[in-house]
């Protein structure tokens, strides 16, 4: 059995690359419109879903390397002439569908790895390469381009197999030629065929469908997070003594081993401090935050959820504490309440002033049940029940 390409047949390596490939496809396809079905309201159902999702992006990823090996191989291989190579229509229709094929076999696998890899949380890539990639950054505005290109391509793939499909179908049942036999077998028995010229029409006009898919996604907005899908508390302005200038305030969380990191992006903060105490209460803080301003990677929208922040009835957390100077640092001595939900937080913090500026950085650990989130998750095989936040600010005081 050969194991290259001649004018009339496929060698064994092409034919089991293209079986190889198409196996992957239909398998991996219908596990992701499974998995986006499927609910997520308790920690076995979530993590029935994340099994399916890891699963998907695991075997997308060996598509992606399959099908590089494959173009790789094709273009290094002669290429068998057509059939019916009288039939320049339907000749020029199985190329450019081929093209298309070819195409969305690397870019769609190659834009969910980007998408993954630009975000954090949820469903991880069970191949040992680690979760991120090379040159691509963790960004929610990439990882929402990204995941809109896997959309569009993933779609002129599905639209590519079944014109591929209906035309391998057409050949076998109206045609009854060998079109199908020698993907199959090979074909020892067909005759020689004439070597044929490949135009690079077909290339160019699979590059046309691409252009246009592409601006049909843009037009649509897959390209980017969709806007007002939580409605974020508008906070009112504060008079403060001491102004944030810069900062940041942000949790992690683990998911299924991994850790999530998020921030929040409005918040305000009335801060009055002494830096001249020396001993005892030296101010106050009293910080309010938009829950629904909270980013944290793929699973932004679950957090926002009612089983978790409900930010649509609890639309803000407040922290209120007195600043208290000690011989060995600092002290935030207050309340924390999400979701009508106090606790007694003492968090110690880090203080370095110079002039008329102060950076304030502090690690505050927190049990997600003392505020009723994620009750739907009794243990910590889907979600940690422990969340650190983090807090980096510097300030001017007036």
């Amino acid at each position: 059995m050969a194991l290259s390409n001649t004018t009339t047949t496929y060698g064994s390596v092409t034919r089991s690359f293209h079986w190889l490939t198409a196996l992957l496809i239909l398998t991996l396809i219908p596990i992701a419109m499974i998995a986006e079905e499927l609910p997520y309201e308790t920690s076995e159902q979530l993590a029935t879903k994340a099994w399916l999702f890891s699963l998907h992006k695991t075997l997308g990823v060996t598509v992606f390397f399959v099908a590089l090996l494959r173009i790789i191989w094709t273009l290094n291989q002669t290429k068998p002439s057509p059939l019916h190579p009288d039939s320049k229509t339907e000749t020029f229709m199985a190329e450019t569908a081929h093209w298309l094929l070819y195409g969305s076999l690397v870019l769609a696998p190659m834009s969910g790895w980007i998408h993954h890899a630009a975000t954090s949380g949820f469903a991880p890539i069970w191949w040992p390469l680690g979760q991120g990639l090379p040159l691509v950054p963790k960004s929610e505005a990439v990882s929402a381009f990204a995941g809109g290109l896997h959309w569009v391509f993933g779609k002129v793939m599905i639209v590519s197999i079944l014109l591929h499909i209906a035309g391998a179908l057409k050949h076998q049942v109206i045609d009854k030629d060998a079109t199908l036999r020698r993907m199959i077998n090979g074909a020892p028995d067909l005759a020689a065929l004439p070597e044929t010229h490949h135009s690079k029409t077909p290339f160019l006009a699979a590059l046309a469908v691409w252009a246009a898919a592409l601006a049909v996604g843009a037009g649509i907005g897959v390209y980017s997070k969709p806007e007002g899908a939580t409605e974020t508390a508008e906070l009112e302005d504060v008079a403060s003594e001491w102004t944030v200038q810069d900062g940041t305030i942000g949790i992690s969380v683990t998911q299924f081993g991994s850790t999530v990191e998020g921030t929040f992006s409005d918040w305000t903060a009335n801060i009055s401090f002494d830096p001249d105490v020396m001993s005892g209460p030296s101010g106050a803080v009293d910080v309010t935050i938009a829950i629904g301003s909270l980013t944290l990677g793929s699973v932004t929208d679950q957090a926002m959820g009612p089983d978790f922040f409900n930010a649509k009835d609890f639309p803000t957390a407040r922290f209120t504490a007195d600043l208290i100077t000690g011989v060995d640092g600092f002290l935030a001595e207050g309340t924390l309440t999400i979701k009508q939900q106090s606790i007694p937080v003492s968090m110690p913090f880090r203080l370095s002033t110079s002039g008329k500026e102060a950076n304030v950085q502090a690690q505050l650990d927190l049990d997600r049940r003392d505020f009723g989130i994620g009750d739907n998750m009794p243990d910590e095989s889907s979600l940690g029940f422990g969340v650190n936040a983090v807090i980096d600010l510097t300030a001017t005081r007036e």
